[in-house]
């Protein structure tokens, strides 16, 4: 929004407007002039720093000014654990630098002098003013205040973020991505660990505290668990960092007055039960919320924690704020998929002196369901239909569709008696016109009983891979007959049936594709490798025989979901 004069402002943390003796305060400035807020963030700018900088001020306000401004004399983002500036903000105190470097609009790097003050901004509480204009002589990259050789503990620094970044967003768990954070950061930077979480209800869980003894790590479950709400005003350290300001330093004075709050409380007695004499908590945030705090605490390491260690903390928190963003959107998604999955396969009918089972795996790397599935259901005359398929993908789009042509198979089967190839018939002309399926696999099935007790199974087969029949003693057999093209092509032609009789203690076997597909593997070996462990499992009971199949033969280079039923006759 404009401000007096033609002063460039932005709300500040509260959302009302900055006063207008500051705005035009601001103004009057004959240098470069902008105000920042308590996380950094640019609340207003004058008209000089625009044209110094190269920037409106609609590119400038509300960003952080260290992430878009400041750089390294080749124009290279200045980590924050080396920026002077950022230091002096963190600690709340005026300071000037006479050989600095910003970032123009155009790329071009700026050199700059600067100076800094922390400044009251009337109701809505204090700000920082930076002032800044080109130095009076050129830089010395040699001076105190110029680009410096990075030192060793620097290097180690640039290698602790780096093996943050590599180890956190490596994991989609939240548990396993806070136990590295742990590790990474105790004991190397502090003595205890303490991860405050934001749960999805907006309620504060204190999720980890850890202590370093020796070279192990002891959680400490007493100091663990539920925290009162996040106060709306207090200007504690740990209260702030959960609403997201700037990070900050504690020690044990910090909450010995009255406290404001029931998290100071709880803070004075993490404090006394730890002993903790120096801490510093940083907010742990996404791109979208505050997701909790981050608190390292000394206690057997004498030195005390100083602002200069607030950027590198700042850093390491962001990284673990993007890690658990990330790791919760995909237990979120999983979460929405395993219940999907619950309600879209179905349990398996009873069937007198049928032995049936069923197993569902999903895809390794996608959302926890896709397309595959199976089905048995009862039929109107008596038998038993049987049917298992793949719609194309593996996500949840693609179990939406496997639901419809699953429903829409079983209101044909039920209500038309007529052969498999028929019903499958009536199905593919169907789904091209009132379902989002492009193509997909299917073997529809009846099983019958004779009336000699035997069991014979009529079946028509659309482009899915063919039914595997294994005898009491091992033999198998490939039911390759009856075999038309997939779901969805549009080809319009007939389907063959076909009709097996099934041996007395036989097992049959439908499957998906992802079974037997893997990288490096053709669809023969998989086909080969399916049919030598059935004949070896087959003396075990149905249950084991199942799962032992799966393990032997499903790839652990396998990318796809799979579907699995068997049956075995008496």
């Amino acid at each position: 929004m404009s401000g007096p004069e033609g002063t460039e402002t932005a709300p500040p943390s509260g959302g009302s407007v900055l006063p207008a003796d500051l705005t035009r305060a601001l103004h009057a400035i004959r240098s470069g002039a902008y105000l920042v807020d308590e996380l950094g963030c640019i609340l207003a700018v004058n008209a000089v720093a625009e044209g110094f900088l190269g920037r409106s001020a609609a590119d400038l306000l509300g960003h952080d000014a260290h992430d878009l401004l400041h750089c390294d004399a080749h124009g290279h983002p200045l980590p924050r654990s080396q920026c002077a500036m950022r230091k002096a903000f963190h600690a709340g105190r005026a300071a000037q630098a006479r050989h600095s470097y910003f970032l123009g609009g155009d790329g071009t790097v700026l050199p700059v002098s600067w100076t800094i003050t922390p400044c009251d901004i009337g109701s809505e509480g204090t700000a920082t003013l930076v002032l800044f204009h080109t130095p009076d002589a050129p830089a010395d990259d040699g001076g105190p205040d110029g680009p410096r050789t990075i030192a060793l503990s620097e290097l180690e620094r640039l290698a602790l973020l780096a093996e943050t970044t590599g180890r956190l967003t490596s994991t989609l768990d939240v548990d396993e991505a806070l136990r590295r954070l742990v590790e990474l950061v105790v004991p190397r930077l502090a003595d205890w660990v303490v991860i405050d979480l934001i749960t999805e209800r907006d309620e504060v869980w204190r999720h980890t505290v850890v202590h370093a003894e020796g070279d192990a790590l002891v959680e400490l479950e007493e100091l663990k668990g539920p925290m009162p709400p996040v106060p709306a005003e207090s200007p504690m350290p740990l209260s702030r960092a959960l609403r997201g300001a700037a990070s900050t330093l504690a020690a044990p004075r910090t909450y010995q007055r009255e406290p404001d709050s029931g998290i100071a409380v709880e803070q004075r007695r993490l404090f006394d039960h730890t002993g903790m004499h120096s801490a510093a908590i940083a907010p742990i945030r996404s791109t979208r919320e505050v997701l909790g705090a981050l608190t390292l605490g000394r206690t057997e390491n004498p030195v005390e924690f100083t602002t200069d260690d607030l950027p590198l903390l700042e850093d390491i928190a962001r990284r673990a704020g993007l890690a658990l963003d990330n790791a919760r959107l995909y237990q979120r998604q999983r979460k929405v998929a395993e219940t999907m999955q619950n309600h879209l396969l179905p349990q398996m009918p009873g069937v007198p002196d049928l032995q049936m089972t069923v197993r569902y795996l999903p895809a390794p790397d996608a959302s926890q369901v896709g397309g595959d599935w199976y089905d048995a259901f009862p039929l109107s005359d008596g038998s038993t239909a049987l049917a298992i398929g793949d719609v194309v993908g593996h996500d949840l789009e693609a179990a939406a569709g496997m639901a419809q042509v699953r429903n829409m198979l079983r209101a044909y089967a039920w209500s038309q008696q007529e052969p498999p190839s028929r019903i499958v018939e009536r199905l593919d002309a169907a789904i091209q016109h009132i379902t989002d399926v492009s193509m997909a696999t299917l073997i529809y099935g009846r099983l019958q009983q004779a009336d000699d007790g035997g069991w014979r199974l009529s079946w028509t087969n659309a482009g899915h891979p063919p039914p595997l029949l294994v005898s009491r003693d091992g033999v198998t057999t490939y039911l390759t007959d009856g075999h038309g093209i997939l779901l969805g092509t549009g080809a319009g032609k007939g389907r063959p049936d076909a009709t097996v009789a099934l041996p007395p203690g036989s097992t049959l076997i439908l499957y998906t594709d992802g079974l037997i597909e893997a990288t490096g593997r053709t669809l023969d070996t998989g086909m080969q490798l399916l049919r030598k462990h059935a004949a070896a499992l087959i003396h075990r009971p149905l249950p084991a025989f199942t799962d032992h199949l799966l393990r032997r033969v499903r790839s652990p280079r396998n990318d796809d979901d799979v579907a699995l039923l068997a049956l075995r006759t008496p």
